[in-house]
């Protein structure tokens, strides 16, 4: 990776790891689906508004791609993230099997995306992957929850990895980066408004603490999170912002010791440790991909694994 991805790379993991932050911070006063509903209705003031400043327009297809994006990857991946643990899933648990989403990704891309899969990125995301259950094994995996409710982080998983698999397919042309993350927040914003009008979940919790957990995922999560995401897959590939993601749970985990005060066990700063060396490994393309990328910083096309 070039120095300035390396940077967009470490701001992602800050920036995503603190929607988590967000999250717990507005859950404790208010519920989940409120939360996020009061995100989006925030972002969708100064997107609105950046569209029609600029004037931006696009035909249906278009909109019809960024409708789907921006249901899956926002919509469907933090429902599910944040039903599952308003619904007694342990955090460390839902960490665990959002950990996934790299492995899951690294095949799709393969698959679908025609995306160059080393031998040793294999072996970094295993590894991450491994590093990822010792930090959240600290957690425990006892819990109250219904069964049902373990397969919501998974859906989570699946969601991203659609809607990733959707903007590299595709690749929905008329509109710039920001633009189309507007789009996106505006079509989020309003399907999190109609789940909370008919859940009854519409009316914000008037404590502070409520809104800081708004704005903390507004300004994180939503504009940071997100955009940074795209950037990276944009930018690095697909698996690559996905490997990223294995550095997600431990950062947060970091996130809640300094602010919350949980304390890590000398499992997590070993799964911590193990985390990173896996996502080196699963970054690495090695020389030969340099020497064979074109001027975009892609690879042609060529047999998924070598």
């Amino acid at each position: 990776m070039r120095p300035i991805d390396r940077i967009y790379a470490a701001a992602f993991v800050v920036a995503w790891s603190g929607g988590f932050i967000g999250i717990e911070l507005g859950t404790r006063h208010g519920s989940a689906l409120s939360l996020l509903t009061w995100r989006f209705l925030v972002l969708a003031v100064p997107s609105l508004l950046w569209l029609v400043l600029r004037r931006v327009r696009c035909d249906r297809r278009v909109l019809g791609a960024h409708f789907a994006i921006g249901t899956l990857a926002q919509v469907g991946y933090l429902s599910g993230v944040a039903l599952a643990a308003q619904f007694g899933v342990a955090p460390g648990v839902v960490s665990l099997i959002a950990g996934m989403q790299p492995i899951v990704m690294a095949v799709a891309a393969a698959l679908l995306l025609d995306e160059t899969i080393r031998r040793l990125q294999i072996v970094g995301l295993g590894i991450g992957f491994a590093g990822v259950a010792l930090v959240v094994s600290a957690d425990g995996f006892n819990s109250t929850a219904p069964l049902w409710a373990f397969t919501l982080p998974l859906l989570a998983v699946l969601s991203l990895v659609a809607a990733t698999v959707i903007e590299r397919r595709v690749k929905p042309q008329g509109l710039g980066p920001i633009d189309a993350l507007a789009v996106q927040f505006l079509f989020a914003a309003v399907v999190f408004t109609l789940a909370s009008a008919i859940g009854g979940d519409l009316a914000p919790s008037p404590a502070p603490g409520f809104w800081a957990g708004v704005i903390w995922t507004v300004v994180l999560a939503g504009i940071g999170g997100y955009g940074l995401y795209w950037v990276v897959v944009r930018r690095s590939g697909a698996t690559t912002a996905s490997s990223l993601l294995y550095l997600t749970p431990p950062t947060t985990m970091l996130w809640a010791w300094l602010m919350f005060g949980d304390r890590l066990a000398l499992t997590s700063w070993i799964g911590l440790a193990v985390a990173a060396v896996g996502v080196l490994l699963a970054l690495d393309r090695g020389r030969a991909d340099s020497r064979e990328e074109g001027p975009t910083g892609r690879s042609p096309d060529r047999a998924a694994v070598r």
